[in-house]
């Protein structure tokens, strides 16, 4: 990848350096708030490894329509069809995550679910039942993350600013702009609409800025949780949308699905393999387990031609 952007845990920055670092235009409305306090572009440069180099992914018979797995340091791993934008369903839902963050409100207040939350684009289902459902919104962003609610993400977007949905969403695509993001689109906090577009290469740089959030990680390779919504009501309980996280096979950092008609099936985690962080990014996938198995073939790939090199 030409000139990618290391991201570091910890460190702070001005949203005018930053924006400097970015090459972003003065005037954006960008504030302190638009970036994650505990991540920071520290360069726009980083040292090649040798390793990726020497692999041979010619062999490798995906059947994600788009692809990219790079490293910490944005060396290029495996890429395919990586600059070709498309919709990206409810992997929307980590920008959601990381603008409700970036703006400071309060995690413990509760949200009660209105019939504005109801999905009339695609009549997807929740079990959140309007005028009725009230969480915190800590726990409304465990379940749009970790179960991809829509109703859950849409009250998020909807609460979150003055300005409502409108003013979420622009937000949204400030931030796609702060990070570099230069061939993303966001439509809603969803996923739902099929306007939220992206890359391959562009989920990469959104993948690692989320892991920059404990409770994005948290939340995102929970396998289950059950919460009590409705006054009166038992639990319900919710699982994880990524059968990944529960194997023994995968070490599994942050990870987020997503589905619509128009994006097919689509998948995005940061895993550790063979000792090495890397982000994985697969989009448009014709069936319900193909991002799995491609994941997985992916994973035994590298591994594989590390041990090689090792053996070597």
């Amino acid at each position: 990848m030409n000139d990618p952007l290391t991201l570091v845990p910890g460190l702070r920055v001005s949203a005018l350096i930053l924006a400097a670092l970015l090459g972003i235009t003065p005037g954006l409305g960008l504030v302190a708030a638009d970036f994650p306090v505990e991540v920071a572009v520290l360069s726009r440069s980083a040292p090649s490894n040798p390793a990726w180099e020497q692999l041979d992914g010619s062999g490798l018979n995906l059947q994600s329509g788009a692809v990219m797995v790079v490293d910490t340091a944005g060396n290029t791993i495996y890429a395919k069809r990586a600059d070709e934008a498309k919709s990206i369903a409810s992997v929307t839902k980590l920008m959601t995550a990381m603008v409700v963050l970036d703006a400071g409100v309060d995690l413990d207040a509760p949200i009660t679910i209105r019939p504005e939350d109801k999905d009339l684009l695609r009549n997807s289902r929740s079990r959140l039942q309007i005028n009725r459902a009230t969480l915190p919104r800590r726990e409304l962003l465990l379940v749009a993350l970790m179960s991809s609610d829509n109703r859950a993400a849409a009250a998020l977007g909807r609460t979150t600013f003055a300005g409502g949905t409108p003013e979420f969403v622009r937000r949204m695509n400030l931030k796609a702009q702060a990070l570099g993001m230069r061939d993303t689109h966001f439509a809603d906090s969803s996923g739902l609409n099929a306007a939220n577009r992206s890359t391959a290469r562009d989920l990469t740089k959104l993948v690692g800025a989320a892991s920059g959030y404990p409770l994005i990680r948290a939340a995102t390779t929970r396998t289950e949780a059950h919460l009590q919504p409705h006054p009166g009501g038992g639990a319900l309980g919710y699982r994880n949308t990524n059968p990944l996280v529960s194997s023994d096979a995968w070490d599994i950092e942050l990870s987020k699905t997503g589905y619509i008609s128009d994006a097919g099936r689509c998948l995005v985690m940061q895993a550790m393999i063979s000792g090495r962080r890397l982000r994985i990014v697969l989009l448009d996938s014709p069936g319900k387990l193909t991002p799995m198995g491609d994941s997985n073939r992916l994973r035994q790939w590298i591994e594989r031609s590390l041990a090689r090199q090792g053996a070597g």
